[in-house]
Order: C-alpha cells, then sequence, then structure tokens
C-alpha cells in the first residue's frame, strides 16, 4: 500500500508539472502593466557566518513588491520593494524566555526598527544576460543609508491565466549578498559574518 501511495504522490506530481509546462506562456506576449507580488508564494531568506562554524538562517515574513512590466523590452521593467523589519523570522528555541525576533528588529544595535520602520529597494536598471536570466541593480536603503545592490535573476516561468489565481502571473528566483557594514550594521563583526547571502522567490500576478 505504501508503495502505491508513493507512486500514486509520484504521477500526480509529474502530471502536474507536465501541466504547468504546458500551459507557460512567452513572457513578451504577457500583458504589459503592473504585477503586484503574490505573497502566498513567496519567500525571502538570508543568511551570515556565524563563527565560521555555520550559516545562521532567518527570513523575512512581511515584503511587497511591485513590477512595472514591459513585455517588449524587459530591460525597461522597473521593481518597487518593501520589507517590514518587524518581520524577522529565525526560528530561536524558547521565545518565551528570550525573543531574539524583536531584539534583532528593534535593537538598536541591529535593524532599530524603531527608528527606521522599513527597509525599501528600488531598481535602477535590469540586463538580461540570456533568456531567461539577467541582473538587477537597485537602491538598498535601510538604517537610513542608501547604496547599490545587485541581485543575480533567474526568469523561472509565466503564465497568461495561473491556473489556481486565474491571473497573469510571472514567476522569478533571485540571489545576492551584501556587507552589512557598508550600511552601518557592524554589530559583532567578524565573528558574525559581515557578508549577508540573500535569496527571493517570488510570483508576481497583474493587478485588474
Amino acid at each position: 500500500m505504501k508503495k502505491l501511495l508513493l507512486a500514486g504522490a509520484f504521477l500526480l506530481s509529474f502530471s502536474t508539472s507536465a501541466l504547468a509546462q504546458e500551459q507557460m506562456t512567452p513572457y513578451n506576449e504577457m500583458p504589459a502593466g503592473t504585477y503586484s507580488l503574490d505573497k502566498t508564494h513567496a519567500s525571502l531568506v538570508w543568511k551570515v557566518s556565524h563563527a565560521g562554524l555555520s550559516n545562521y538562517t532567518a527570513r523575512f515574513t512581511d515584503f511587497d513588491a511591485n513590477l512595472t512590466f514591459d513585455p517588449n523590452n524587459v530591460e525597461n521593467s522597473t521593481l518597487v520593494a518593501t520589507i517590514n523589519p518587524t518581520s524577522i523570522e529565525t526560528d530561536y528555541p524558547n521565545p518565551e524566555k528570550t525573543d531574539f525576533n524583536k531584539e534583532l528588529s528593534q535593537g538598536e544595535q541591529w535593524l532599530n526598527a524603531q527608528n527606521f520602520p522599513e527597509i525599501t529597494f528600488e531598481s535602477t536598471a535590469i540586463t538580461k544576460t540570456s533568456e531567461n536570466t539577467g541582473t538587477m541593480t537597485g537602491n538598498l536603503t535601510f538604517l537610513g543609508v542608501t547604496k547599490p545592490v545587485t541581485l543575480d535573476v533567474v526568469f523561472n516561468g509565466a503564465m497568461a491565466e495561473q491556473p489556481f489565481s486565474k491571473l497573469p502571473t510571472l514567476g522569478f528566483s533571485a540571489t545576492g549578498s551584501i556587507k552589512r557594514s557598508e550600511w552601518g550594521l557592524n554589530t559583532y563583526v567578524p565573528a558574525i559574518g559581515d557578508r549577508v547571502d540573500i535569496a527571493i522567490e517570488a510570483e508576481l500576478a497583474k493587478k485588474s
């Protein structure tokens, strides 16, 4: 019975994946306009070296993005994103003893959200490097400092009608890194790494 269930799950996964591929739409056939983040299919994860022993990994759970999409020339597209720094989720154990999420987000030596309640990113340039890859450069602002950041972006695909929402939807993955000290966040460097690696998964649906 267990083998039958596993086989059924595999076939269902395969058929769903095949169906999704059949429904993909070339990006230049997608409608132009503003696409907003589908928060049910998005993640923003970051990691930083902890004493050289491991990469401490956490995420933000409250963020948003709007993409102004030009299918005729994707390099003319623009993105604006915002992050709520109080939405840090670390999975730190025993939160009843130590609220580590609050300490990181609101501590003056960390993200200091009481004085800087929003992190923002505004794209300034998009460059295609292949049919489905590119770079996005933009201004990242937090702790009152604005500096350029470049992300490596993979265009995963597009659907003129996503099967669940029924909306035109674009899908992307992005990775990048920053040196946090450049924004004034130098607490415990180098014991806690200066480099922060970022990984983003996002689906964006066209506004009606």
